[in-house]
Order: structure tokens, then C-alpha cells, then sequence
């Protein structure tokens, strides 16, 4: 199970991120997690959110280059150490993390994390193996 991540550059300056997330807010978009990189000129903004096809319309309106990417959303114990467990497995079966952030929610006491690997059906395998699991578009807005 994958999930749809939404990237979009934002212009660095201020106000711009403020514009767009009122944009998304204004039209419904409820951001589930979300994650910026920075560079000089522009951001990265990488999100979830639960109805990823109108999003991605709105934003493509709203004159955003966007692009979609799937990522694994996997649901980590929520206690020291647990986030380093779940790194040990994937890295010990060879799949490397490219980046992760966390959700804004929590499930039932465990961390949501994304996670963008080198190998997605690699590491969902992996991690179905051994039980832990990876959350749809649809459970991840629940």
C-alpha cells in the first residue's frame, strides 16, 4: 500500500506558504502531515492529504508546479527508540531512507511516519513480514 505524496515549490519569501495553506484551507484541504525543505530561492513543500486528486487540481488552478510521489506510511511504536527499530529493519534488508517526516496525527499510541525509501515493494515487504503496517490513502484520513 502506497500513499500519494504532494510536493509543490513555493517561492521563499515571506507570506507565500501562508498563501498556499490558506488557499488549501479556503477550498477544504485538510493537510494530514507535511514537511518543507528549504533552499535559496524556493521551498519544498511535501504533504499528505486524504483527497490527493482534487488537491493536486487545485493546486495545478492555483499556477503551483506540482508533482506526485508514492511513499510508505507506516505506523511506528510511539516510544524511545522505536523510529530507530524501524530504520534497523529496512536498513539491515538493504533499503535506504531517502527522507521521512511525521504525521501530524497519531494512531492508537504509535507515530505516523512517511517515509520515501529506495525500494518501496521492497520495503513493504519487508515490513508486512514482520507485521507492521503500512496505511492506505483512505486509513490515513480516518
Amino acid at each position: 500500500m502506497y500513499v500519494k505524496q504532494i510536493s509543490v515549490f513555493i517561492e521563499n519569501a515571506p507570506g507565500k506558504l501562508a498563501d498556499f495553506t490558506r488557499m488549501l484551507g479556503e477550498k477544504g484541504i485538510d493537510l494530514m502531515s507535511l514537511s518543507i525543505a528549504d533552499t535559496t530561492s524556493f521551498g519544498i513543500l511535501r504533504f499528505i492529504v486524504a483527497d490527493w486528486k482534487r488537491a493536486v487540481k487545485l493546486i495545478e488552478e492555483a499556477g503551483y508546479a506540482v508533482s506526485l510521489t508514492d511513499v510508505l506510511a507506516v505506523e511506528v511504536p510511539d516510544r524511545p527508540g522505536g523510529l530507530a527499530d524501524m530504520l534497523l529493519v529496512l536498513s539491515d534488508s538493504g533499503v535506504g531512507i531517502e527522507y521521512l517526516y511525521s504525521f501530524v496525527r497519531n494512531r492508537d499510541g504509535k507515530a505516523l511516519i512517511v517515509f520515501r525509501v529506495s525500494d518501496n515493494d521492497k520495503a513493504r515487504k519487508i515490513l508486512s513480514a514482520r507485521q507492521i503496517p503500512c496505511l492506505s490513502q483512505e486509513e490515513m484520513g480516518k
